[in-house]
């Protein structure tokens, strides 16, 4: 798998992975990475980090169909992550700017919370007067739900401390639920 950015999924920030470079051992990767989920799902799921050249990697293969990543030490909060196959190609399409394919609802954690983002502008690096960036704590999201999503406050400045949808309006559009 190759991906050319480094996505942080609540924190939806679009970075070079390049811009992030740092150290850590595979042990500390995969620490991080299994803290996004809870321990059954993350001690049996692939972990993958991005190379200093964009690329991603596998540090270990997993055994029950998720995938996780670690925390990105160089982004202002936490924000490992760990999802399902379809909200991997949701990531993908997302990073690739292209349509998820229609009725592929994905599931991802982020119990140690996750990077501020803009709640309107899935491409925004950082805060505008018009992007409307939040905060968000630990949670969970539903991705490519699509109508399904239907009630949930859209509001480009949300409650961050109950269910909303992030990025309104959008082929990216997904269900934010916080867990604490």
């Amino acid at each position: 798998m190759k991906a050319s950015v480094y996505f942080v999924m609540a924190g939806a920030v679009a970075m070079t992975w390049t811009t992030l470079a740092f150290a850590q051992s595979d042990d500390e990767i995969i620490a991080s990475a299994e803290s996004a989920a809870p321990a059954a799902v993350g001690a049996a799921a692939t972990i993958y980090n991005v190379d200093a050249a964009g690329a991603m990697t596998t540090v270990r293969e997993g055994t029950n169909g998720w995938w996780c990543m670690p925390d990105v030490p160089a982004t202002p909060g936490p924000d490992p992550m760990c999802g399902d196959a379809n909200a991997m190609d949701w990531a993908m399409a997302w990073i690739g700017k292209t349509e998820p394919d229609k009725g592929k609802v994905g599931f991802i954690y982020m119990l140690a919370g996750g990077t501020d983002a803009s709640n309107t502008d899935p491409y925004a690096a950082e805060p505008t007067a018009d992007n409307n960036w939040i905060t968000t704590g630990p949670h969970v999201m539903i991705m490519n739900a699509g109508d399904q999503m239907a009630g949930y406050p859209t509001d480009p400045d949300p409650d961050t401390t109950q269910p909303y949808v992030m990025w309104p309006g959008t082929p990216y559009a997904h269900l934010m639920i916080p867990v604490k």
